[in-house]
């Protein structure tokens, strides 16, 4: 069964109503109780003390005789003076228990038994209890050394029930009122809530249809008109995207034909490691041949071995190259960056590369700030090995690599910096191209491979960091790289 969502919110109001009427009704009755209870215990504790006066003044004035004879023979006249003085119905005992006067008409507690409460009150103690409409007080009576009896005071608890009822009444009555008003509001509220979501509900079967509305169907402050201005944002963005459409496939037509021109650069790319991947295999097809020809020519068993192992050492570096350089360029190569000390790291390199440029007479120094940044290690060894490789290879006799590091603008800046042949003016934008090398010569002696330095820079930027070739500062070649620093 349907039940309309004016309804269930009137409805839910009410019962949120009747719970905070019944609870705060709760809580200020049980108050009033409280309130009530502590001032007539107050009062008593009052008249208890009035009472205890008057029996002490009574005792000293009289003929001196023991507490208990002095119950004995004056309570029943004190019980008559005492209710004189409180207006209530006074009762006295004994520390034995028994009742020695009353300002009752007849003998014996006119409400209840308080037998337990006197028990109690005998141990020099207050008690009270409830009796139908009377409240029994019993408090001890103090002798000059010790407890002498129990006095007992009956309190009328008519006028206290009485105002309580009423204030229960008049609760009842208010909320009633309240509440009634309070669902008559709620629903004629509600009711204008609902239509608007049924103009909201209107307007989203048209945008079904495909009729876009020109305008926010609900005016509102509030989240139904918030609502309403997301449905008409809704429509015309609809509307909108259509429209686009032929943009759309406008720009997947260009993407078609950059996929063409990518497709032809791979085949170039293709080409191009073909081409390199001959020249080493020609290299050593050509000494195989030799050997079958000569081979009892010791020299020649030698040339061939070393010229051999040279160009099967270039060609296993060109492949290892190659596939790194696809990986980087086909997958997001996977990494694991870390906090790394920079001039720690710098120092490690240098110290691995030391060898290597040892065996050409080169020199490695270092001079790096220490900084932190959060990059792979592997990654940031393999560039900086990389480089310094290549400054050890296109060196000169003698020669110096320096590594300078520094830290500004929140970045650290990484010089390395060799003492070789340089680069011509004419290559320093290809550097970076796959397989492209300054000096073909030059770099099958040296075992190069013309992609080092795409490699480089490929790790460099998937490191979120950034290389330049410097301008030539008299001999030699300058790269600098950043990174930003951990702060």
């Amino acid at each position: 069964m349907r039940i309309s969502i004016k309804l269930k919110f009137s409805l839910f109001l009410a019962v949120l109503l009747i719970l905070s009427v019944g609870i705060l009704s709760y809580f200020v009755l049980r108050g009033v109780g409280l309130n009530q209870q502590a001032q007539i215990e107050g009062l008593l504790a009052q008249h208890v003390k009035t009472v205890n006066l008057r029996v002490k003044q009574t005792y000293y004035t009289g003929t001196r005789l023991t507490p208990q004879a002095f119950m004995q023979q004056r309570g029943k006249a004190l019980a008559a003076e005492l209710a004189g003085f409180t207006g209530l119905q006074v009762t006295l005992y004994d520390t034995k228990g028994q009742q020695v006067g009353t300002s009752l008409q007849r003998e014996g507690p006119a409400a209840g038994n308080p037998a337990d409460a006197l028990a109690y009150a005998l141990q020099n103690k207050i008690a009270y209890q409830s009796s139908g409409d009377t409240l029994l007080y019993l408090a001890p009576l103090q002798g000059p050394e010790q407890q002498m009896g129990v006095v007992q005071l009956e309190y009328p608890l008519q006028d206290a029930r009485s105002f309580q009822r009423t204030l229960l009444n008049l609760f009842l009555t208010t909320g009633a009122a309240v509440l009634v008003l309070s669902f008559i509001g709620g629903y004629l509220y509600f009711n204008k809530a609902a239509a608007a979501i049924g103009r909201l509900k209107k307007a989203a079967e048209s945008i079904r249809r495909a009729e876009y509305i020109s305008a926010p169907p609900v005016k509102r402050k509030d989240e139904l008109g918030e609502l309403a201005e997301g449905i008409y944002f809704m429509s015309r963005e609809i509307d909108s995207s259509i429209a686009a459409k032929d943009e759309e496939q406008r720009k997947l037509q260009l993407a078609v034909q950059k996929l063409q021109a990518l497709e032809q650069q791979q085949k170039q790319y293709i080409g191009n490691i073909s081409h390199e991947f001959k020249t080493p295999l020609t290299s050593i097809k050509a000494y195989v041949d030799l050997l079958n020809m000569y081979d009892d020519d010791p020299k020649l068993l030698s040339d061939a071995k070393l010229s051999i192992a040279k160009e099967t050492q270039r060609l296993y570096e060109m492949v290892e190259k190659v596939l790194q350089l696809t990986a980087l360029e086909k997958y997001d190569f996977e990494s694991q960056a870390e906090l790394l000390e920079v001039a720690d790291v710098l120092q490690d390199i240098c110290s691995r590369m030391k060898g290597k440029a040892e065996r050409y007479g080169l020199k490695i120094t270092l001079d790096a700030e220490p900084a932190h940044i959060w990059i792979d290690k592997e990654s940031f060894m393999h560039i900086f090995i990389n480089l310094l490789d290549n400054a050890i290879k296109y060196n000169v006799p003698q020669g110096t690599v320096h590594l300078h590091g520094r830290v500004r603008d929140h970045r650290v800046w990484i010089t390395v910096r060799d003492s070789g042949i340089g680069i011509p003016a004419e290559s320093r934008d290809k550097i970076f191209e796959p397989f492209y090398t300054v000096n073909r010569d030059r770099s099958r002696q040296s075992g190069g491979t013309g992609l080092g330095l795409s490699l480089v820079r490929n790790l460099v930027e998937k490191q979120n960091g950034t290389i330049e070739l410097l301008e030539p500062d008299g001999e030699g070649t300058a790269f600098q790289l950043s990174f930003p620093v951990m702060s």
